[in-house]
């Protein structure tokens, strides 16, 4: 059968009725979502304006901090995760060739637009997580949300996240949000589904309870996925600073969008190699500090 005979009679004779059909839909698609911008816009900003005081308050502390002492807490951060003098050593030399290059309050804002969207990411990853490892129905239901989530084109959500809330720091937390929550979500999930169910017949055996089950045997087993989806949303995060820079999100996405636009190689590559460094600390920390919290869970529970 071919195209023209699976179409509709009145398409085939009146296409222009199809096309204004299509034009008459897609109009008032776009009028419904403008009324709903206009009644309901103030009480979205009002339910987003706590983030938006923390976003503000925490970049300002890392902004007034003085350098010295924010490289020395940098540091001793990364002494506590990674427990290696080596890391602590990179990470020193780093954020002193950034100051050293100028782009120290660029990096701080960078660095707190990650940081709180990576907390808000595990906040609400790590529950949903858990509440798909319990249920096959939920899975069924948020998968197919977390696959447009992580193939749908950034700019495409970038629209009705203006429209409701314009142009500001939590239009780009949201932003990175969204790209960077599917990975912590899935590996949550998939890391409590893989416990031996063994380990859960012996702790129904011992007269555990759903929540010390949860907590003490299937989190604990979890943990090199649970990191391994918490060090990912890291790296989408800070592969999302240029997009977020392009709906009022600071930082050092904003220089390498600006080198973008007016062609300035130095100022693009500089920038960029700052988000690289900051992204290798924050993956090797990460990973690091998993592998001691799997060894000394294992060790409680060995």
């Amino acid at each position: 059968m071919s195209l023209k005979e699976m179409l509709p009679e009145y398409m085939i004779e009146f296409p222009e009725m199809g096309r204004a059909d299509l034009r008459d839909l897609k109009k008032g698609i776009d009028q419904s979502f403008r009324t709903f911008t206009r009644e309901n816009g103030e009480a979205i900003e009002n339910f987003f304006y706590p983030l938006k005081m923390f976003m503000v308050w925490f970049e300002k502390l890392l902004l007034g901090t003085p350098w010295p002492l924010m490289i020395a807490v940098l540091c001793l951060l990364v002494w506590l995760g990674a427990r290696s003098i080596t890391m602590v050593i990179g990470t020193a030399i780093a954020l002193l060739v950034i100051g050293y290059l100028g782009m120290w309050e660029d990096t701080m804002r960078t660095l707190a637009l990650v940081s709180v969207s990576t907390f808000v990411c595990i906040a609400i990853g790590i529950p949903v997580g858990i509440l798909m490892s319990k249920s096959d129905r939920i899975q069924a239901v948020i998968v197919p949300i977390l696959d447009i989530m992580q193939t749908i084109p950034a700019f495409v959500y970038l629209i009705p996240v203006l429209m409701l809330l314009g142009i500001g720091k939590v239009p780009g937390l949201i932003a990175v949000c969204i790209y960077a929550i599917p990975p912590v979500v899935r590996l949550t999930n998939l890391g409590i589904r893989l416990v031996d169910k063994d380990v859960l017949e012996a702790a129904d055996a011992f007269g555990a309870s759903p929540r010390q089950k949860m907590l003490k045997v299937q989190l604990p087993l979890a943990l090199p996925n649970l990191f391994a989806g918490v060090n990912q949303t890291i790296m989408m995060a800070l592969a999302m600073v240029v997009v977020a820079s392009l709906i009022g999100a600071h930082g050092l996405g904003s220089n390498v969008l600006k080198a973008v636009n007016n062609q300035y190689l130095t100022l693009g590559m500089m920038n960029g190699l700052a988000i690289v460094a900051i992204a290798i600390v924050f993956d090797r920390v990460s990973q690091k500090f998993g592998k001691r919290l799997q060894k000394h869970s294992e060790k409680i529970h060995g």
